[in-house]
């Protein structure tokens, strides 16, 4: 019996012993892919809504009471169109009044030309005439007061009708010229013109101001007035989309600016309906950066004809693509060690049962897969799982395939990473 006990630790201890040579020099089993080429694709993720290029508020430029709104919120109207009628009764008889004054300094002027001229006219012919007469009377007096006839006195009254008749001769003349086209009555007369019809055109002016109209082809947004409001300046009564193509707008992180180019091609999809799937181009990336949110402000057009679904401030999500690598040596970027740094990585590969080290330089890199410039080949084996050692023996397994997102591109969720950002 004892013979046998001691047969059996003699067992039990050579299978531990076995066990633990074994243990100690098994040879580890990494996770492994092989290098090959393939499509390359990195593409971002974030939310857009629909807007057109000229949104406007509509108001008016008069205090008063709505009297009646002409349209509902959907509406299409054109140019000119009338949206809102206020009150307008004492703006017409204020143009009543300017077009009354208008008529009254219109026939001033007329009198000035016409009847005033012919009596200036007669004026100057009559005074002409007294003149006349009185310088003959003054000729006859000198001669009688010569020859003894006529007293001095006589002769000097004669003389000082001579000068009055001069002076009444030189006021018809001087309002004969008053009269005349470049006289200052006319001029004077004419400005008064000017001046009423300058109130016409001011009331007239306001009076329209009492309908807001359509400044261009648009939709009607949103409707904030109601009849027998008392409106003032300033205040909206109507929003208006312009009509015009459609854009995307979008806020997406600054992180991801450097990807960005205009004319990128995007893919956007509509919560309401995921099989009308469209096409849209970058039109515009901001130039500034919204400090709050850390954003950037994209604007997109759509490279096809409008889907009718789209519906003003629509919520749609958009996938840019922002590089792509028809044929690209690929590596998932869990393989790469320590962290890229200026495009340079280092791996581990297989060769010949062991891990060898080797620097790598990048390319293309997304989320989960880059693109090797320099360092690797076709066929080599590039280990994925935990780190080891340089010149440890392994055994590499790439029975295991990685994600197809490995291979092909991810996409980033950049609308994520702006609301991540919010408040920093």
């Amino acid at each position: 019996m004892k013979s046998r006990s001691n047969l059996a630790l003699l067992a039990l201890a050579a299978l531990v012993a076995g066990g633990s040579a074994w243990w100690f020099t098994r040879v580890p089993v990494v996770p492994a892919t092989t290098v090959g080429n393939a499509p390359l694709v990195r593409t971002l993720q974030f939310s857009a809504r629909v807007a057109t290029r000229s949104r406007v508020d509509v108001g008016s430029t008069l205090t008063g009471r709505v009297v009646q709104v002409a349209v509902a919120e959907g509406a299409q109207v054109k140019r000119g169109d009338p949206l809102v009628q206020l009150e307008s009764d004492e703006l017409r008889a204020a143009l009543a009044q300017a077009k009354a004054g208008e008529r009254q300094a219109a026939a001033r002027l007329a009198g000035l030309r016409g009847s005033g001229r012919s009596v200036a006219q007669a004026a100057v012919a009559q005074t002409e005439s007294v003149l006349a007469e009185a310088q003959a009377d003054l000729r006859r007096t000198q001669e009688l007061v010569a020859q003894g006839f006529l007293s001095a006195a006589r002769l000097d009254d004669a003389r000082r009708a001579v000068g009055v008749a001069r002076a009444q001769q030189a006021g018809s003349l001087a309002q004969r010229s008053a009269v005349a086209e470049q006289g200052t009555d006319v001029a004077q007369a004419e400005a008064q013109l000017a001046l009423a019809r300058s109130a016409t055109t001011a009331a007239e002016a306001r009076l329209a101001q009492a309908t807001v109209t359509a400044p261009a082809d648009a939709t009607v947004l949103a409707r904030q007035v109601e009849p027998g409001q008392i409106v003032q300046p300033g205040r909206a009564l109507l929003s208006l989309s312009l009509a015009g193509p459609l854009q995307l707008v979008a806020q997406v992180d600054e992180r991801y600016l450097e990807q960005m180019r205009v004319g990128q091609s995007a893919s956007v999809l509509a919560d309401a309906f995921p099989e009308r799937r469209f096409g849209a181009r970058v039109l515009t990336i901001s130039p500034l950066v919204d400090a709050q949110r850390g954003a950037i402000e994209v604007k997109f057009e759509l490279a096809q004809e409008v889907p009718a679904f789209l519906r003003e401030d629509m919520t749609l999500s958009v996938e840019l693509e922002t590089a792509r690598r028809e044929r690209a040596l690929t590596i998932p970027a869990s393989a790469l060690r320590g962290g890229p740094t200026a495009g340079k990585a280092r791996v581990l590969i297989e060769r010949d049962g062991r891990v060898e080290q080797r620097d790598v330089r990048l390319g293309l890199r997304t989320l989960e897969a880059a693109e090797v410039l320099e360092g690797l080949a076709e066929g080599d084996v590039v280990l994925v799982g935990p780190p080891l050692s340089a010149g440890s023996r392994v055994r590499a397994d790439t029975s295991s395939p990685l994600p197809s997102s490995a291979r092909q591109g991810t996409r980033e969720d950049a609308g994520s990473a702006v609301m991540n950002a919010m408040g920093r």
